[in-house]
């Protein structure tokens, strides 16, 4: 019986590769994000390749998140895996220069947006006794970096609700895993820099970042792990880059 998965933000980014990857890889699909017209056409895309329900929504939405989850269809509602892959970073600054509206963006979505999708979809695994939860988490949940004061600390907390509900969920029978990648040249810093086309390109540029399909296909990889094997954490980097801050350019120049 193919598992039902539900990914968040899948409408770009690492969310949209792996609904195309999973969809391949025989898993029925629910894809949720907030952009209706991209959301649709995706499903009408992998509608060829799998079952898919799609479900526009923001995860800061907490009610909506609610209602989405007890309104699925009856042949949608056991939910075998969850990843939890929307999320952003907004602006990039000293703390004392920031926008206290980035802030709530940053921490109601990569904080809250994880609490209430786990609210919602938790229990039925906790009642079927099985289940698999992915958090796509960055390793700005490992290391810090000047500018990125809020965006770290969002990352950092997620790294531990992730090890908090894996030793709660640990008497249920699911499977709790965290992805943390390097760079991953999609729309990061496109929101990051708020639309700001050529500095977000720039980032990218002298580096052979990661692509989203890279970490896509690390998820398949914790999806794919016999029954008895559950992958806690992996740490995704280009192999040009040591650390947040350590790069190895195109030019050889770090």
């Amino acid at each position: 019986m193919k598992r039902t998965v539900w990914i968040t933000g899948a409408t770009a980014g690492i969310g949209e590769a792996t609904a195309r990857l999973l969809a391949k890889n025989e898993f029925r699909l629910i894809i949720s994000g907030r952009r209706n017209d991209r959301l649709e056409h995706l499903a009408d895309e992998l509608k060829a390749h799998t079952e898919i329900l799609s479900i526009c929504l923001d995860v800061r939405d907490r009610e909506a998140v609610f209602n989405a989850a007890e309104n699925l269809p009856e042949n949608w509602k056991n939910i075998d895996v969850l990843i939890n892959n929307a999320g952003l970073a907004v602006g990039l600054g000293p703390a004392h220069e920031g926008d206290p509206d980035d802030w709530d963006r940053m921490i109601d979505t990569n904080i809250k947006g994880v609490l209430n999708m786990l609210k919602a979809i938790t229990p039925g695994m906790i009642a079927r006794k099985k289940g698999h939860i992915i958090q796509i988490s960055s390793i700005a949940s490992k290391e810090v970096y000047p500018n990125g004061n809020v965006y770290c600390a969002t990352k950092h907390a997620l790294d531990a609700i992730t090890q908090s509900i894996r030793m709660e969920l640990l008497p249920y029978h699911i499977k709790v895993s965290s992805i943390h990648p390097g760079m991953v040249e999609t729309e990061f810093s496109l929101v990051r820099f708020k639309g700001d086309a050529e500095r977000a390109s720039n980032v990218y540029k002298p580096v052979e970042a990661l692509k989203a399909e890279d970490v896509a296909n690390t998820i398949l990889y914790c999806l794919n792990a016999p029954e008895h094997v559950s992958i806690h954490e992996l740490v995704v980097m280009p192999a040009a880059q040591a650390t947040v801050r350590l790069v190895r350019k195109k030019d050889g120049s770090i």
